[in-house]
């Protein structure tokens, strides 16, 4: 083997210029600089620079002179726990803040080496890299230090590091997935840091005058060139917190207001960033990633420089530098002083300069890994060169002198479909499949950009592989359920070492190298061919080939159909996923109409909207004032007569009690909201009018009253039928209603009719700028099942019974069972239920008319009560504290003091009251048929009612540890490790089993209603299943173990194990799963779990806080009313609190809304795309946010004010980007920053914009997006990835699938979505135009 003489042309102790090697790709070496510590270099900087300022993040400073004493200090801290030189300090401190900065350089200043972990890193990580580090202490949030290990102390003088003492040790993630750790010793640090200021603007060098942005985790390396290009210099670190480094865009507007002249960074950060943001940075470096030449051209300006940087963790942050210039290719460039640098062939010599090899690094900066064996076998010598230790970078480069040209891995992983893999671990998967000899795996990319990975394989002799078993085989294997696209070989090419020759693996794939592959495909199908193989690669086709089994995904389905409805616009997902081989897909397209036309753009609102609005808003808060006075005064009352309280006054009973009965009670609800209602709507006729006009927005407000008003408990009680003819709707005899009523008065309902809960029949809604009203007829004997949506002018005929979950328009025959969206056809109405008139059939055993009415009245009562007692025990403990208090200043700071404590009691006495009352009605409900007038019936309506109640008032125990716990006190069965969220079933008949998921708003086990009767039944979800979000199981349903359920989807009578359903009517759908660290998923260790609980709470905040703000709208009502009752004159006092008390609760419920804000911000920062495990701060920061949402802002001020500008103004102050003219109707908006809502789109009410789905417990985030005009329709879904294109629209109880597109001027229904011919008005009703004075008429509809 040759040993090639470098120094005969360098030296690099010499000071003649650097020579390379005349013919091989050796660099010559440029001499390092002398010698030193990093401590070194911070000294002399400090003794030149004491005044300037250091380290800074925006609300906070620090100069070197001011940093040198405090590095003493915490030097001094660190010695008395042992920390010193050999020791080793883990770094965990929150991004942003100058404490971290501080934390590191305490650290080396101590003598120790720092090891850092990112603050938002999962605590499993963390904890990792403190056992393989052994670390002695860790500095946590605001410089607290947790120690780790017991030692002596030391002498905080004597610690001072030297060259070989370690500076850093910094973990990179291995290719099996465990952190490996590479220490840094000081001279390496220091001559790096040296290099650089040997590269870097030599004509005008870094200096005081200079801000460095320190953006980068501190957990990767490329952080230490942020801070040392401070530090080395006397510049100012200025400290980014890292949501702002993710937005991107902000952090643009961040440099700018910061006047950062040094950024270092990777170019896709920097892409983002218009010129502008740059125009004060003088020193622009790139690394981390490659470079493109025209981000070069963009941001390149006279007087700054722009470095493209290489450099593996391994050899000391970085190897080579080059100065950017305008013409390509685009360079490494070349080693930096002190650092050697040599391109090898596979057998480890030198090539010649152009030609192309892996990178070896030697000299001053090679650091060593923390494990002796994997440091041998990396730091290995390189024998043809004479170095005794040298990196190997495993990256390919093209050897050119003028710098070096980056061209890729030279090993074996890659990354596919989000995760890196090993090909040599698919190897081996692919080499153990029944009769193959060898496999072997290579990863390509299609026409349309997608990766696409190949599976070859070579058959045993005379042996016949099956495909079939083979891609169930690795389905089940490989990581993420990843299939590799097969490929059947004659023989594998090898090279002469005995390795596969992967280079040498065909590509294209040969014509015969699948089955079926050999076929000619007709000539309507190579369209088509053409458009799979964009996405697959070239694989071979035949007719009856398989998107899926020849490797599609998803996200390749979703990119298919994308490319499809350029000639398709009405391609369906759903439907590609029925017809999934070539033939089928393209008879299906053939179906399908190719014209599109243009469609109008919505008008704008008009410009009294809001005003109206702003209005009706604060008039339901002149009611809710009055809620508060009254109630005060009441209390008050009580406390004076019951209790003898000295310092309240008495007020008059008489006045207190009549507001009391017209505010509070069932029946002062109801004829209050009926008198609002009816004049409000009065003359309203079915009709399309203009969105935000006077007619909508009568209705609107019609709606927001009874909102306000809370008539949750009242559903599917007696009193309901009533209600829903006060408001003007027909409601026959027998009638059993669980749903809201339409406050339109256009609802027909007929003789003994079964609304189920949650049932949609306000009879309008909006697409476009068309508000559209309808006529709703419901005739006897029909079954509406819940979460179905009946629009505008439908008709359901006598006897007939829908389906949960379905959508009803126009007219469905009687008699017949109907369900899913769109309608279909099921068969007979009735099936599984008794043929028996439970009314007039003597054996059965029903509930006169006045015991019926008795017991919901009893139960209604209990539901007030429970409130009321559940205050008693902190109400109790709290008022001895105050009781013979006789001035009321005292007494409400020492009512504000005990609220948290009166707030967990009240918490905890509810919850008991809960369990205890739904734990003795379970013993009247047994699974059967009973008639709806019965005690299980009464117990059934109750038990619903109060879960319901239970979910809106103790929020905060949903969607975390507690929930699983709370289900088995409730009497559910549930098993280990399960993930609840807002369920709704009956606890006593539901099986959780072990492992399962069920996500926000799922029913497991509801009753169903029909013709006098009611059925309950049990619910069983099996192992490791999961239940999407407004999911459907149901009674006497069971759900296999294994299996998924989708979000908005209902479950089969008779699932499989393992599979997979969508849609309502439900089909079975491919899914492959996420493979993740279970450790933080489905097996986090007590640790997580602790952390998790200690997270969760936190929750319990925004009901303390919510405490707060009722007890500070009492404290300044009653300061007013005191200022005329002390004056002599308490009835001034009371006129003046009467007309304030409005304006009181609406600024309460302004700050109630501007909290979560304010939280949003500070615990989670803005969203971004990207997956997340269970465990994971990041989802438990973002449901605490989203708990201070839900209790503050929600029933505050936001319910009130949806679809208006106020909704508008919150959800932008939140993250959402909302255009002009929107009108947004809910406040489902899970993750606000990744959620675009453009100018005059309409989103209805009860939709959930989804940016976020778990699958496998990840929890994969994306972008959703609604176009100019588009329209999203009454309870439908966005899942993430989607779109709407500009003036589409969205039919009301559809789904849009993850990442489906919808393409502009095109309207879709269903569940899930297919495009369906628009209903244009007629030509002699056209929508009335913007008109500022509306003067509406109504279009009448046939």
């Amino acid at each position: 083997m040759n040993h090639w003489d470098k120094t005969s042309d360098a030296d690099p102790a010499a000071d003649s210029p650097v020579k390379d090697h005349g013919e091989r790709a050796i660099f010559g070496v440029e001499r390092p600089s002398p010698p030193r510590t990093l401590i070194d270099i911070l000294k002399t900087t400090i003794a030149a620079h004491p005044d300037a300022v250091a380290i800074e993040n925006g609300r906070s400073a620090i100069t070197y002179g001011e940093l040198e004493h405090v590095l003493d200090e915490q030097a001094r801290r660190l010695a008395e726990l042992g920390v010193g030189r050999g020791s080793r300090v883990g770094i965990r401190v929150p991004s942003g803040t100058t404490y971290l900065y501080v934390a590191i350089l305490s650290t080396i200043w101590a003598g120790a080496a720092y090891v850092p972990v990112d603050w938002d890193d999962p605590d499993t990580r963390a904890t990792t890299v403190w056992e393989e580090a052994g670390v002695d202490v860790v500095y946590g949030r605001d410089l607290s230090l947790t120690r780790m290990k017991e030692g002596p102390a030391v002498d905080p003088s004597e610690q001072t590091p030297t060259l070989t003492d370690d500076a850093w040790i910094i973990f990179t993630s291995g290719s099996t997935g465990k952190p490996k750790g590479v220490a840094i010793q000081h001279r390496s640090a220091a001559a790096w840091v040296d290099a650089e200021s040997r590269m870097f603007l030599l004509d005008a060098p870094l200096g005081p005058a200079d801000r460095v942005m320190a953006g980068l985790s501190v957990a990767f390396d490329a952080s230490c060139e942020e801070m040392w290009l401070a530090w080395r210099y006397g510049a100012t670190l200025v400290a980014a917190d890292r949501n702002v480094v993710k937005s991107g865009d902000s952090l643009g507007e961040w440099i700018i207001h910061h006047r950062i002249s040094v950024v270092s960074t990777v170019p896709t950060l920097a892409s983002f960033w218009p010129e502008e943001a740059l125009n004060n940075v003088r020193l622009l470096i790139f690394g981390g990633e490659a470079c493109p030449l025209d981000l070069v051209l963009r941001l390149q300006a006279p007087g700054r420089e722009i470095w493209n940087t290489y450099g593996p963790t391994e050899t000391t942050v970085i190897v080579t530098g080059q100065l950017m210039t305008p013409d390509p290719p685009v360079r490494i460039g070349r080693p930096i002083p002190g650092w050697e640098a040599v391109v090898v062939d596979s057998e480890g010599q030198p090539v010649k300069w152009g030609e192309s090899g892996e990178l070896i690094v030697g000299g001053v900066g090679l650091g060593r890994y923390l494990d002796p064996q994997k440091d041998a076998e990396v730091y290995a010598p390189l024998p043809s060169m004479g170095w005794e230790r040298a990196y190997r970078t495993g990256d390919l480069v093209r050897a050119e002198q003028e710098g070096l040209i980056f061209q890729g891995r030279a090993d074996d992983q890659i990354k596919f479909g989000g995760r890196r893999l090993e090909l040599g671990e698919i190897d081996d998967h692919l080499t153990r499949l029944p009769d193959v000899r060898v496999g072997a795996a290579a990863m390509h990319k299609t026409p349309a950009g997608s990766d696409v990975l190949v599976g070859y394989l070579v058959a045993e002799p005379d042996a016949r592989i099956d495909f079939s078993m083979a891609r169930e085989l690795l389905g089940r294997s490989l990581p993420g359920g990843i299939v590799p696209t097969l490929c059947v070989l004659p023989e594998m090419p090898m090279k002469t070492s005995g390795k596969v020759d992967r280079k040498a693996l065909p590509w294209p794939l040969p014509a015969d190298s699948t089955p079926g592959s050999e076929v000619d495909l007709p000539a309507e199908l190579e369209w088509l061919a053409e458009r799979w193989t964009d996405q697959l690669g070239p694989v071979p086709l035949a007719a009856d080939s398989d998107f899926f089994d020849l490797g599609g995904s998803s996200v390749a389905i979703a990119k298919l159909v994308v490319e499809l409805r350029k000639k398709y616009a009405g391609a369906d997902i759903a439907e590609l996923y029925n017809n999934r081989t070539l033939e089928r897909m393209a008879a299906y397209l053939d179906t399908l109409d190719t014209e599109v036309s243009t469609r109008r753009m919505p008008a704008p609102l008009p410009w009294y909207t809001g005003l109206f609005q702003a209005a009706t808003v604060a008039g339901l808060y002149v009611i809710n004032g009055l809620r508060y006075v009254s109630g005060a005064l009441l209390v008050l009352w009580i406390l004076k007569e019951v209790f003898d309280a000295g310092w309240v006054p008495q007020p008059p009973l008489v006045p207190v009690l009549i507001a009391w009965i017209l505010l509070f009670s069932t029946a002062g609800k109801m004829l209050m909201t009926a008198v609002g209602v009816r004049v409000l709507t009065a003359g309203l006729r079915p009709g399309t009018y203009l969105r935000g006009g006077t007619t909508h927005l009568r209705v609107w407000a019609a709606e927001r009253l009874v909102t306000f008003q809370r008539f949750d408990a009242m559903l599917g009680s007696p009193l309901m039928p009533t209600f829903y003819r006060m408001l003007g709707n027909k409601v026959g005899s027998h009638a059993h209603l669980h749903s809201f009523p339409s406050v339109t008065g256009l609802v027909t309902i007929g003789d003994n009719v079964a609304i189920e809960g949650e049932v949609d029949l306000h009879g309008y809604w909006i697409e476009g700028d068309q508000f559209r009203v309808g006529t709703i007829d419901i005739e006897d004997g029909v079954r509406v099942g819940t979460r179905s949506v009946i629009s505008p002018n439908a008709t359901i005929n006598t006897g007939a019974e829908i389906l949960p979950g379905s959508h009803v328009e126009g007219s469905v025959r009687g008699h017949q069972l109907w369900g899913g969206s769109p309608l279909q056809h099921w068969g007979d109405a009735g099936q599984n239920w008794p043929t028996e008139d439970p009314r007039t059939t003597p054996t059965v055993h029903r509930l006169d008319g006045f015991t019926h009415h008795v017991l919901h009245m009893l139960g209604l009562g209990w539901i007030t009560l429970l409130p009321i007692l559940a205050i008693l025990p902190g109400a109790v403990l709290v008022f001895e504290k105050v009781r013979i208090i006789q001035m009321y200043e005292y007494v409400f700071p020492i009512l504000a003091v005990w609220i948290p404590v009166f707030v967990l009691l009240t918490v905890v006495t509810w919850l008991c009251l809960v369990i205890l009352t739904v734990r003795l009605l379970s013993t009247m409900i047994k699974p059967g048929y009973y008639p709806d007038r019965s005690g299980t019936g009464w117990a059934v309506w109750l038990t619903h009612a109060l879960m319901e109640r239970t979910l809106t008032s103790t929020y905060f125990i949903y969607a975390s540890w507690l929930t699983p716990v709370f289900m088995r006190l409730l009497g559910a069965k549930v098993g280990r490790d399960t993930e609840i969220s807002t369920v709704v079933t009956i606890p006593h008949l539901t099986w959780i089993e072990d492992r399962t998921f069920l996500a926000d708003h799922a029913l497991a086990s509801s009753a169903r209603y029909r013709a006098g009767w009611v059925h309950v039944g049990t619910t069983v979800i099996g192992e490791g299943s999961f239940v999407g979000n407004s999911a459907i199981v149901g009674p006497d349903r069971d759900l296999p173990p294994e299996s998924l359920v989708a979000v908005l989807s209902s479950t089969p009578y008779r699932a499989e194990r393992g599979s997979s359903w969508l849609g309502r009517k439900p089909v079975a759908i491919p899914r492959k799963k996420v493979n993740a660290d279970a450790d933080a998923t489905y097996n986090p260790g007590a640790k997580l779990k602790v952390a998790r609980a200690l997270v969760e709470f936190l929750r319990l905040t925004p009901a303390v806080l919510a405490a707060w703000l009722d007890l500070a709208i009492i404290y300044v009502g009653t300061m007013i009313y005191m200022q005329g009752f002390l004056a002599g004159d308490p009835w001034r006092g009371l006129l003046y609190v009467t007309l304030l008390s409005g304006p009181i609760v609406l600024a309460a419920g302004i700050i109630a809304s501007v909290i979560p804000i304010i939280v949003k911000w500070l615990v989670v920062g803005r969203f971004t795309a990207g997956e997340r495990t269970l465990f994971s701060t990041f989802v438990w920061r973002s449901e605490l946010a989203d708990n201070f949402v839900e209790p503050l802002a929600v029933p505050s001020l936001i319910r009130m004010s949806l679809g208006s500008p106020m909704f508008n103004m919150w959800a932008r102050l939140m993250g959402t980007r909302i255009g002009r003219d929107v009108w947004c109707e809910t406040w489902w908006l899970p993750e606000f920053d990744l959620i675009t809502l453009q100018d005059r789109c309409t989103v209805n009410r009860g939709t959930v914009v989804q940016t976020h789905l778990f699958h496998d417990r990840v929890m994969s985030l994306e972008r959703v997006t609604l176009g100019r005009g588009a329209t999203l329709g009454t309870n439908s879904f966005l899942l993430p990835g989607s779109a709407l294109g500009d003036r589409s629209t969205v039919a009301p109880g559809s789904l849009v699938l993850r990442q489906d597109e919808i393409p502009a001027d095109s309207v879709w229904a269903g569940n899930p979505v297919r495009r369906v011919k628009e209903n244009r008005p007629r030509q002699n009703t056209p929508v009335p135009p913007h008109n500022p004075n509306d003067s509406e008429k109504a279009v009448s509809v046939r």
